[in-house]
């Protein structure tokens, strides 16, 4: 079943998923569940937070620095770590999130392309083009994507 980008909502909707999700760095898997949340939001591939329980001990490192969703509130960052690699700034999450996205908070979401490679049900997905969003392409989605050159303003 293919998914458009264009028949996602904005503002954006949250939905439960129970797809194996794994993130891989330094050779390793880091992150893996069977529980997470995509957020679907037109135009934009679906960006998928995972639960903490999800990252093995010592991965999510907290860093420095604040960014602002119109939908979802003030973000956080952390680092992933897995021995001697490093993915800076390469998750972030809501603390206290906006009305609607409560279920999210806490809850990582992981930049694909700063990592090795993060995969749905085994596939290995595409990153979102760009470095300010965090969208997870796979093959059941139907683009033209945000975040390309001359996207922004659509």
């Amino acid at each position: 079943m293919t998914e458009s980008v264009w028949d996602y909502p904005r503002p954006p909707r949250v939905e439960p998923s129970d797809e194996l999700v794994e993130v891989e760095l330094g050779g390793r898997v880091v992150a893996s569940t069977r529980t997470s949340w995509r957020v679907l939001e037109t135009s934009h591939p679906p960006t998928y937070y995972l639960p903490r329980a999800a990252f093995g001990a010592g991965v999510l490192r907290p860093t420095t620095g604040h960014s602002w969703c119109e939908w979802k509130g003030q973000a956080s960052y952390v680092d992933l770590v897995a021995g001697d690699a490093v993915a800076a700034r390469a998750g972030w999450f809501y603390e206290l999130p906006s009305p609607g996205f409560e279920v999210i908070a806490g809850a990582v979401a992981v930049m694909p392309g700063l990592v090795d490679r993060c995969t749905v049900d085994g596939e290995v997905v595409v990153p979102q083009a760009g470095s300010f969003y965090g969208g997870w392409i796979t093959s059941r989605l139907v683009g033209p994507f945000k975040g390309g050159p001359g996207t922004t303003g659509w």
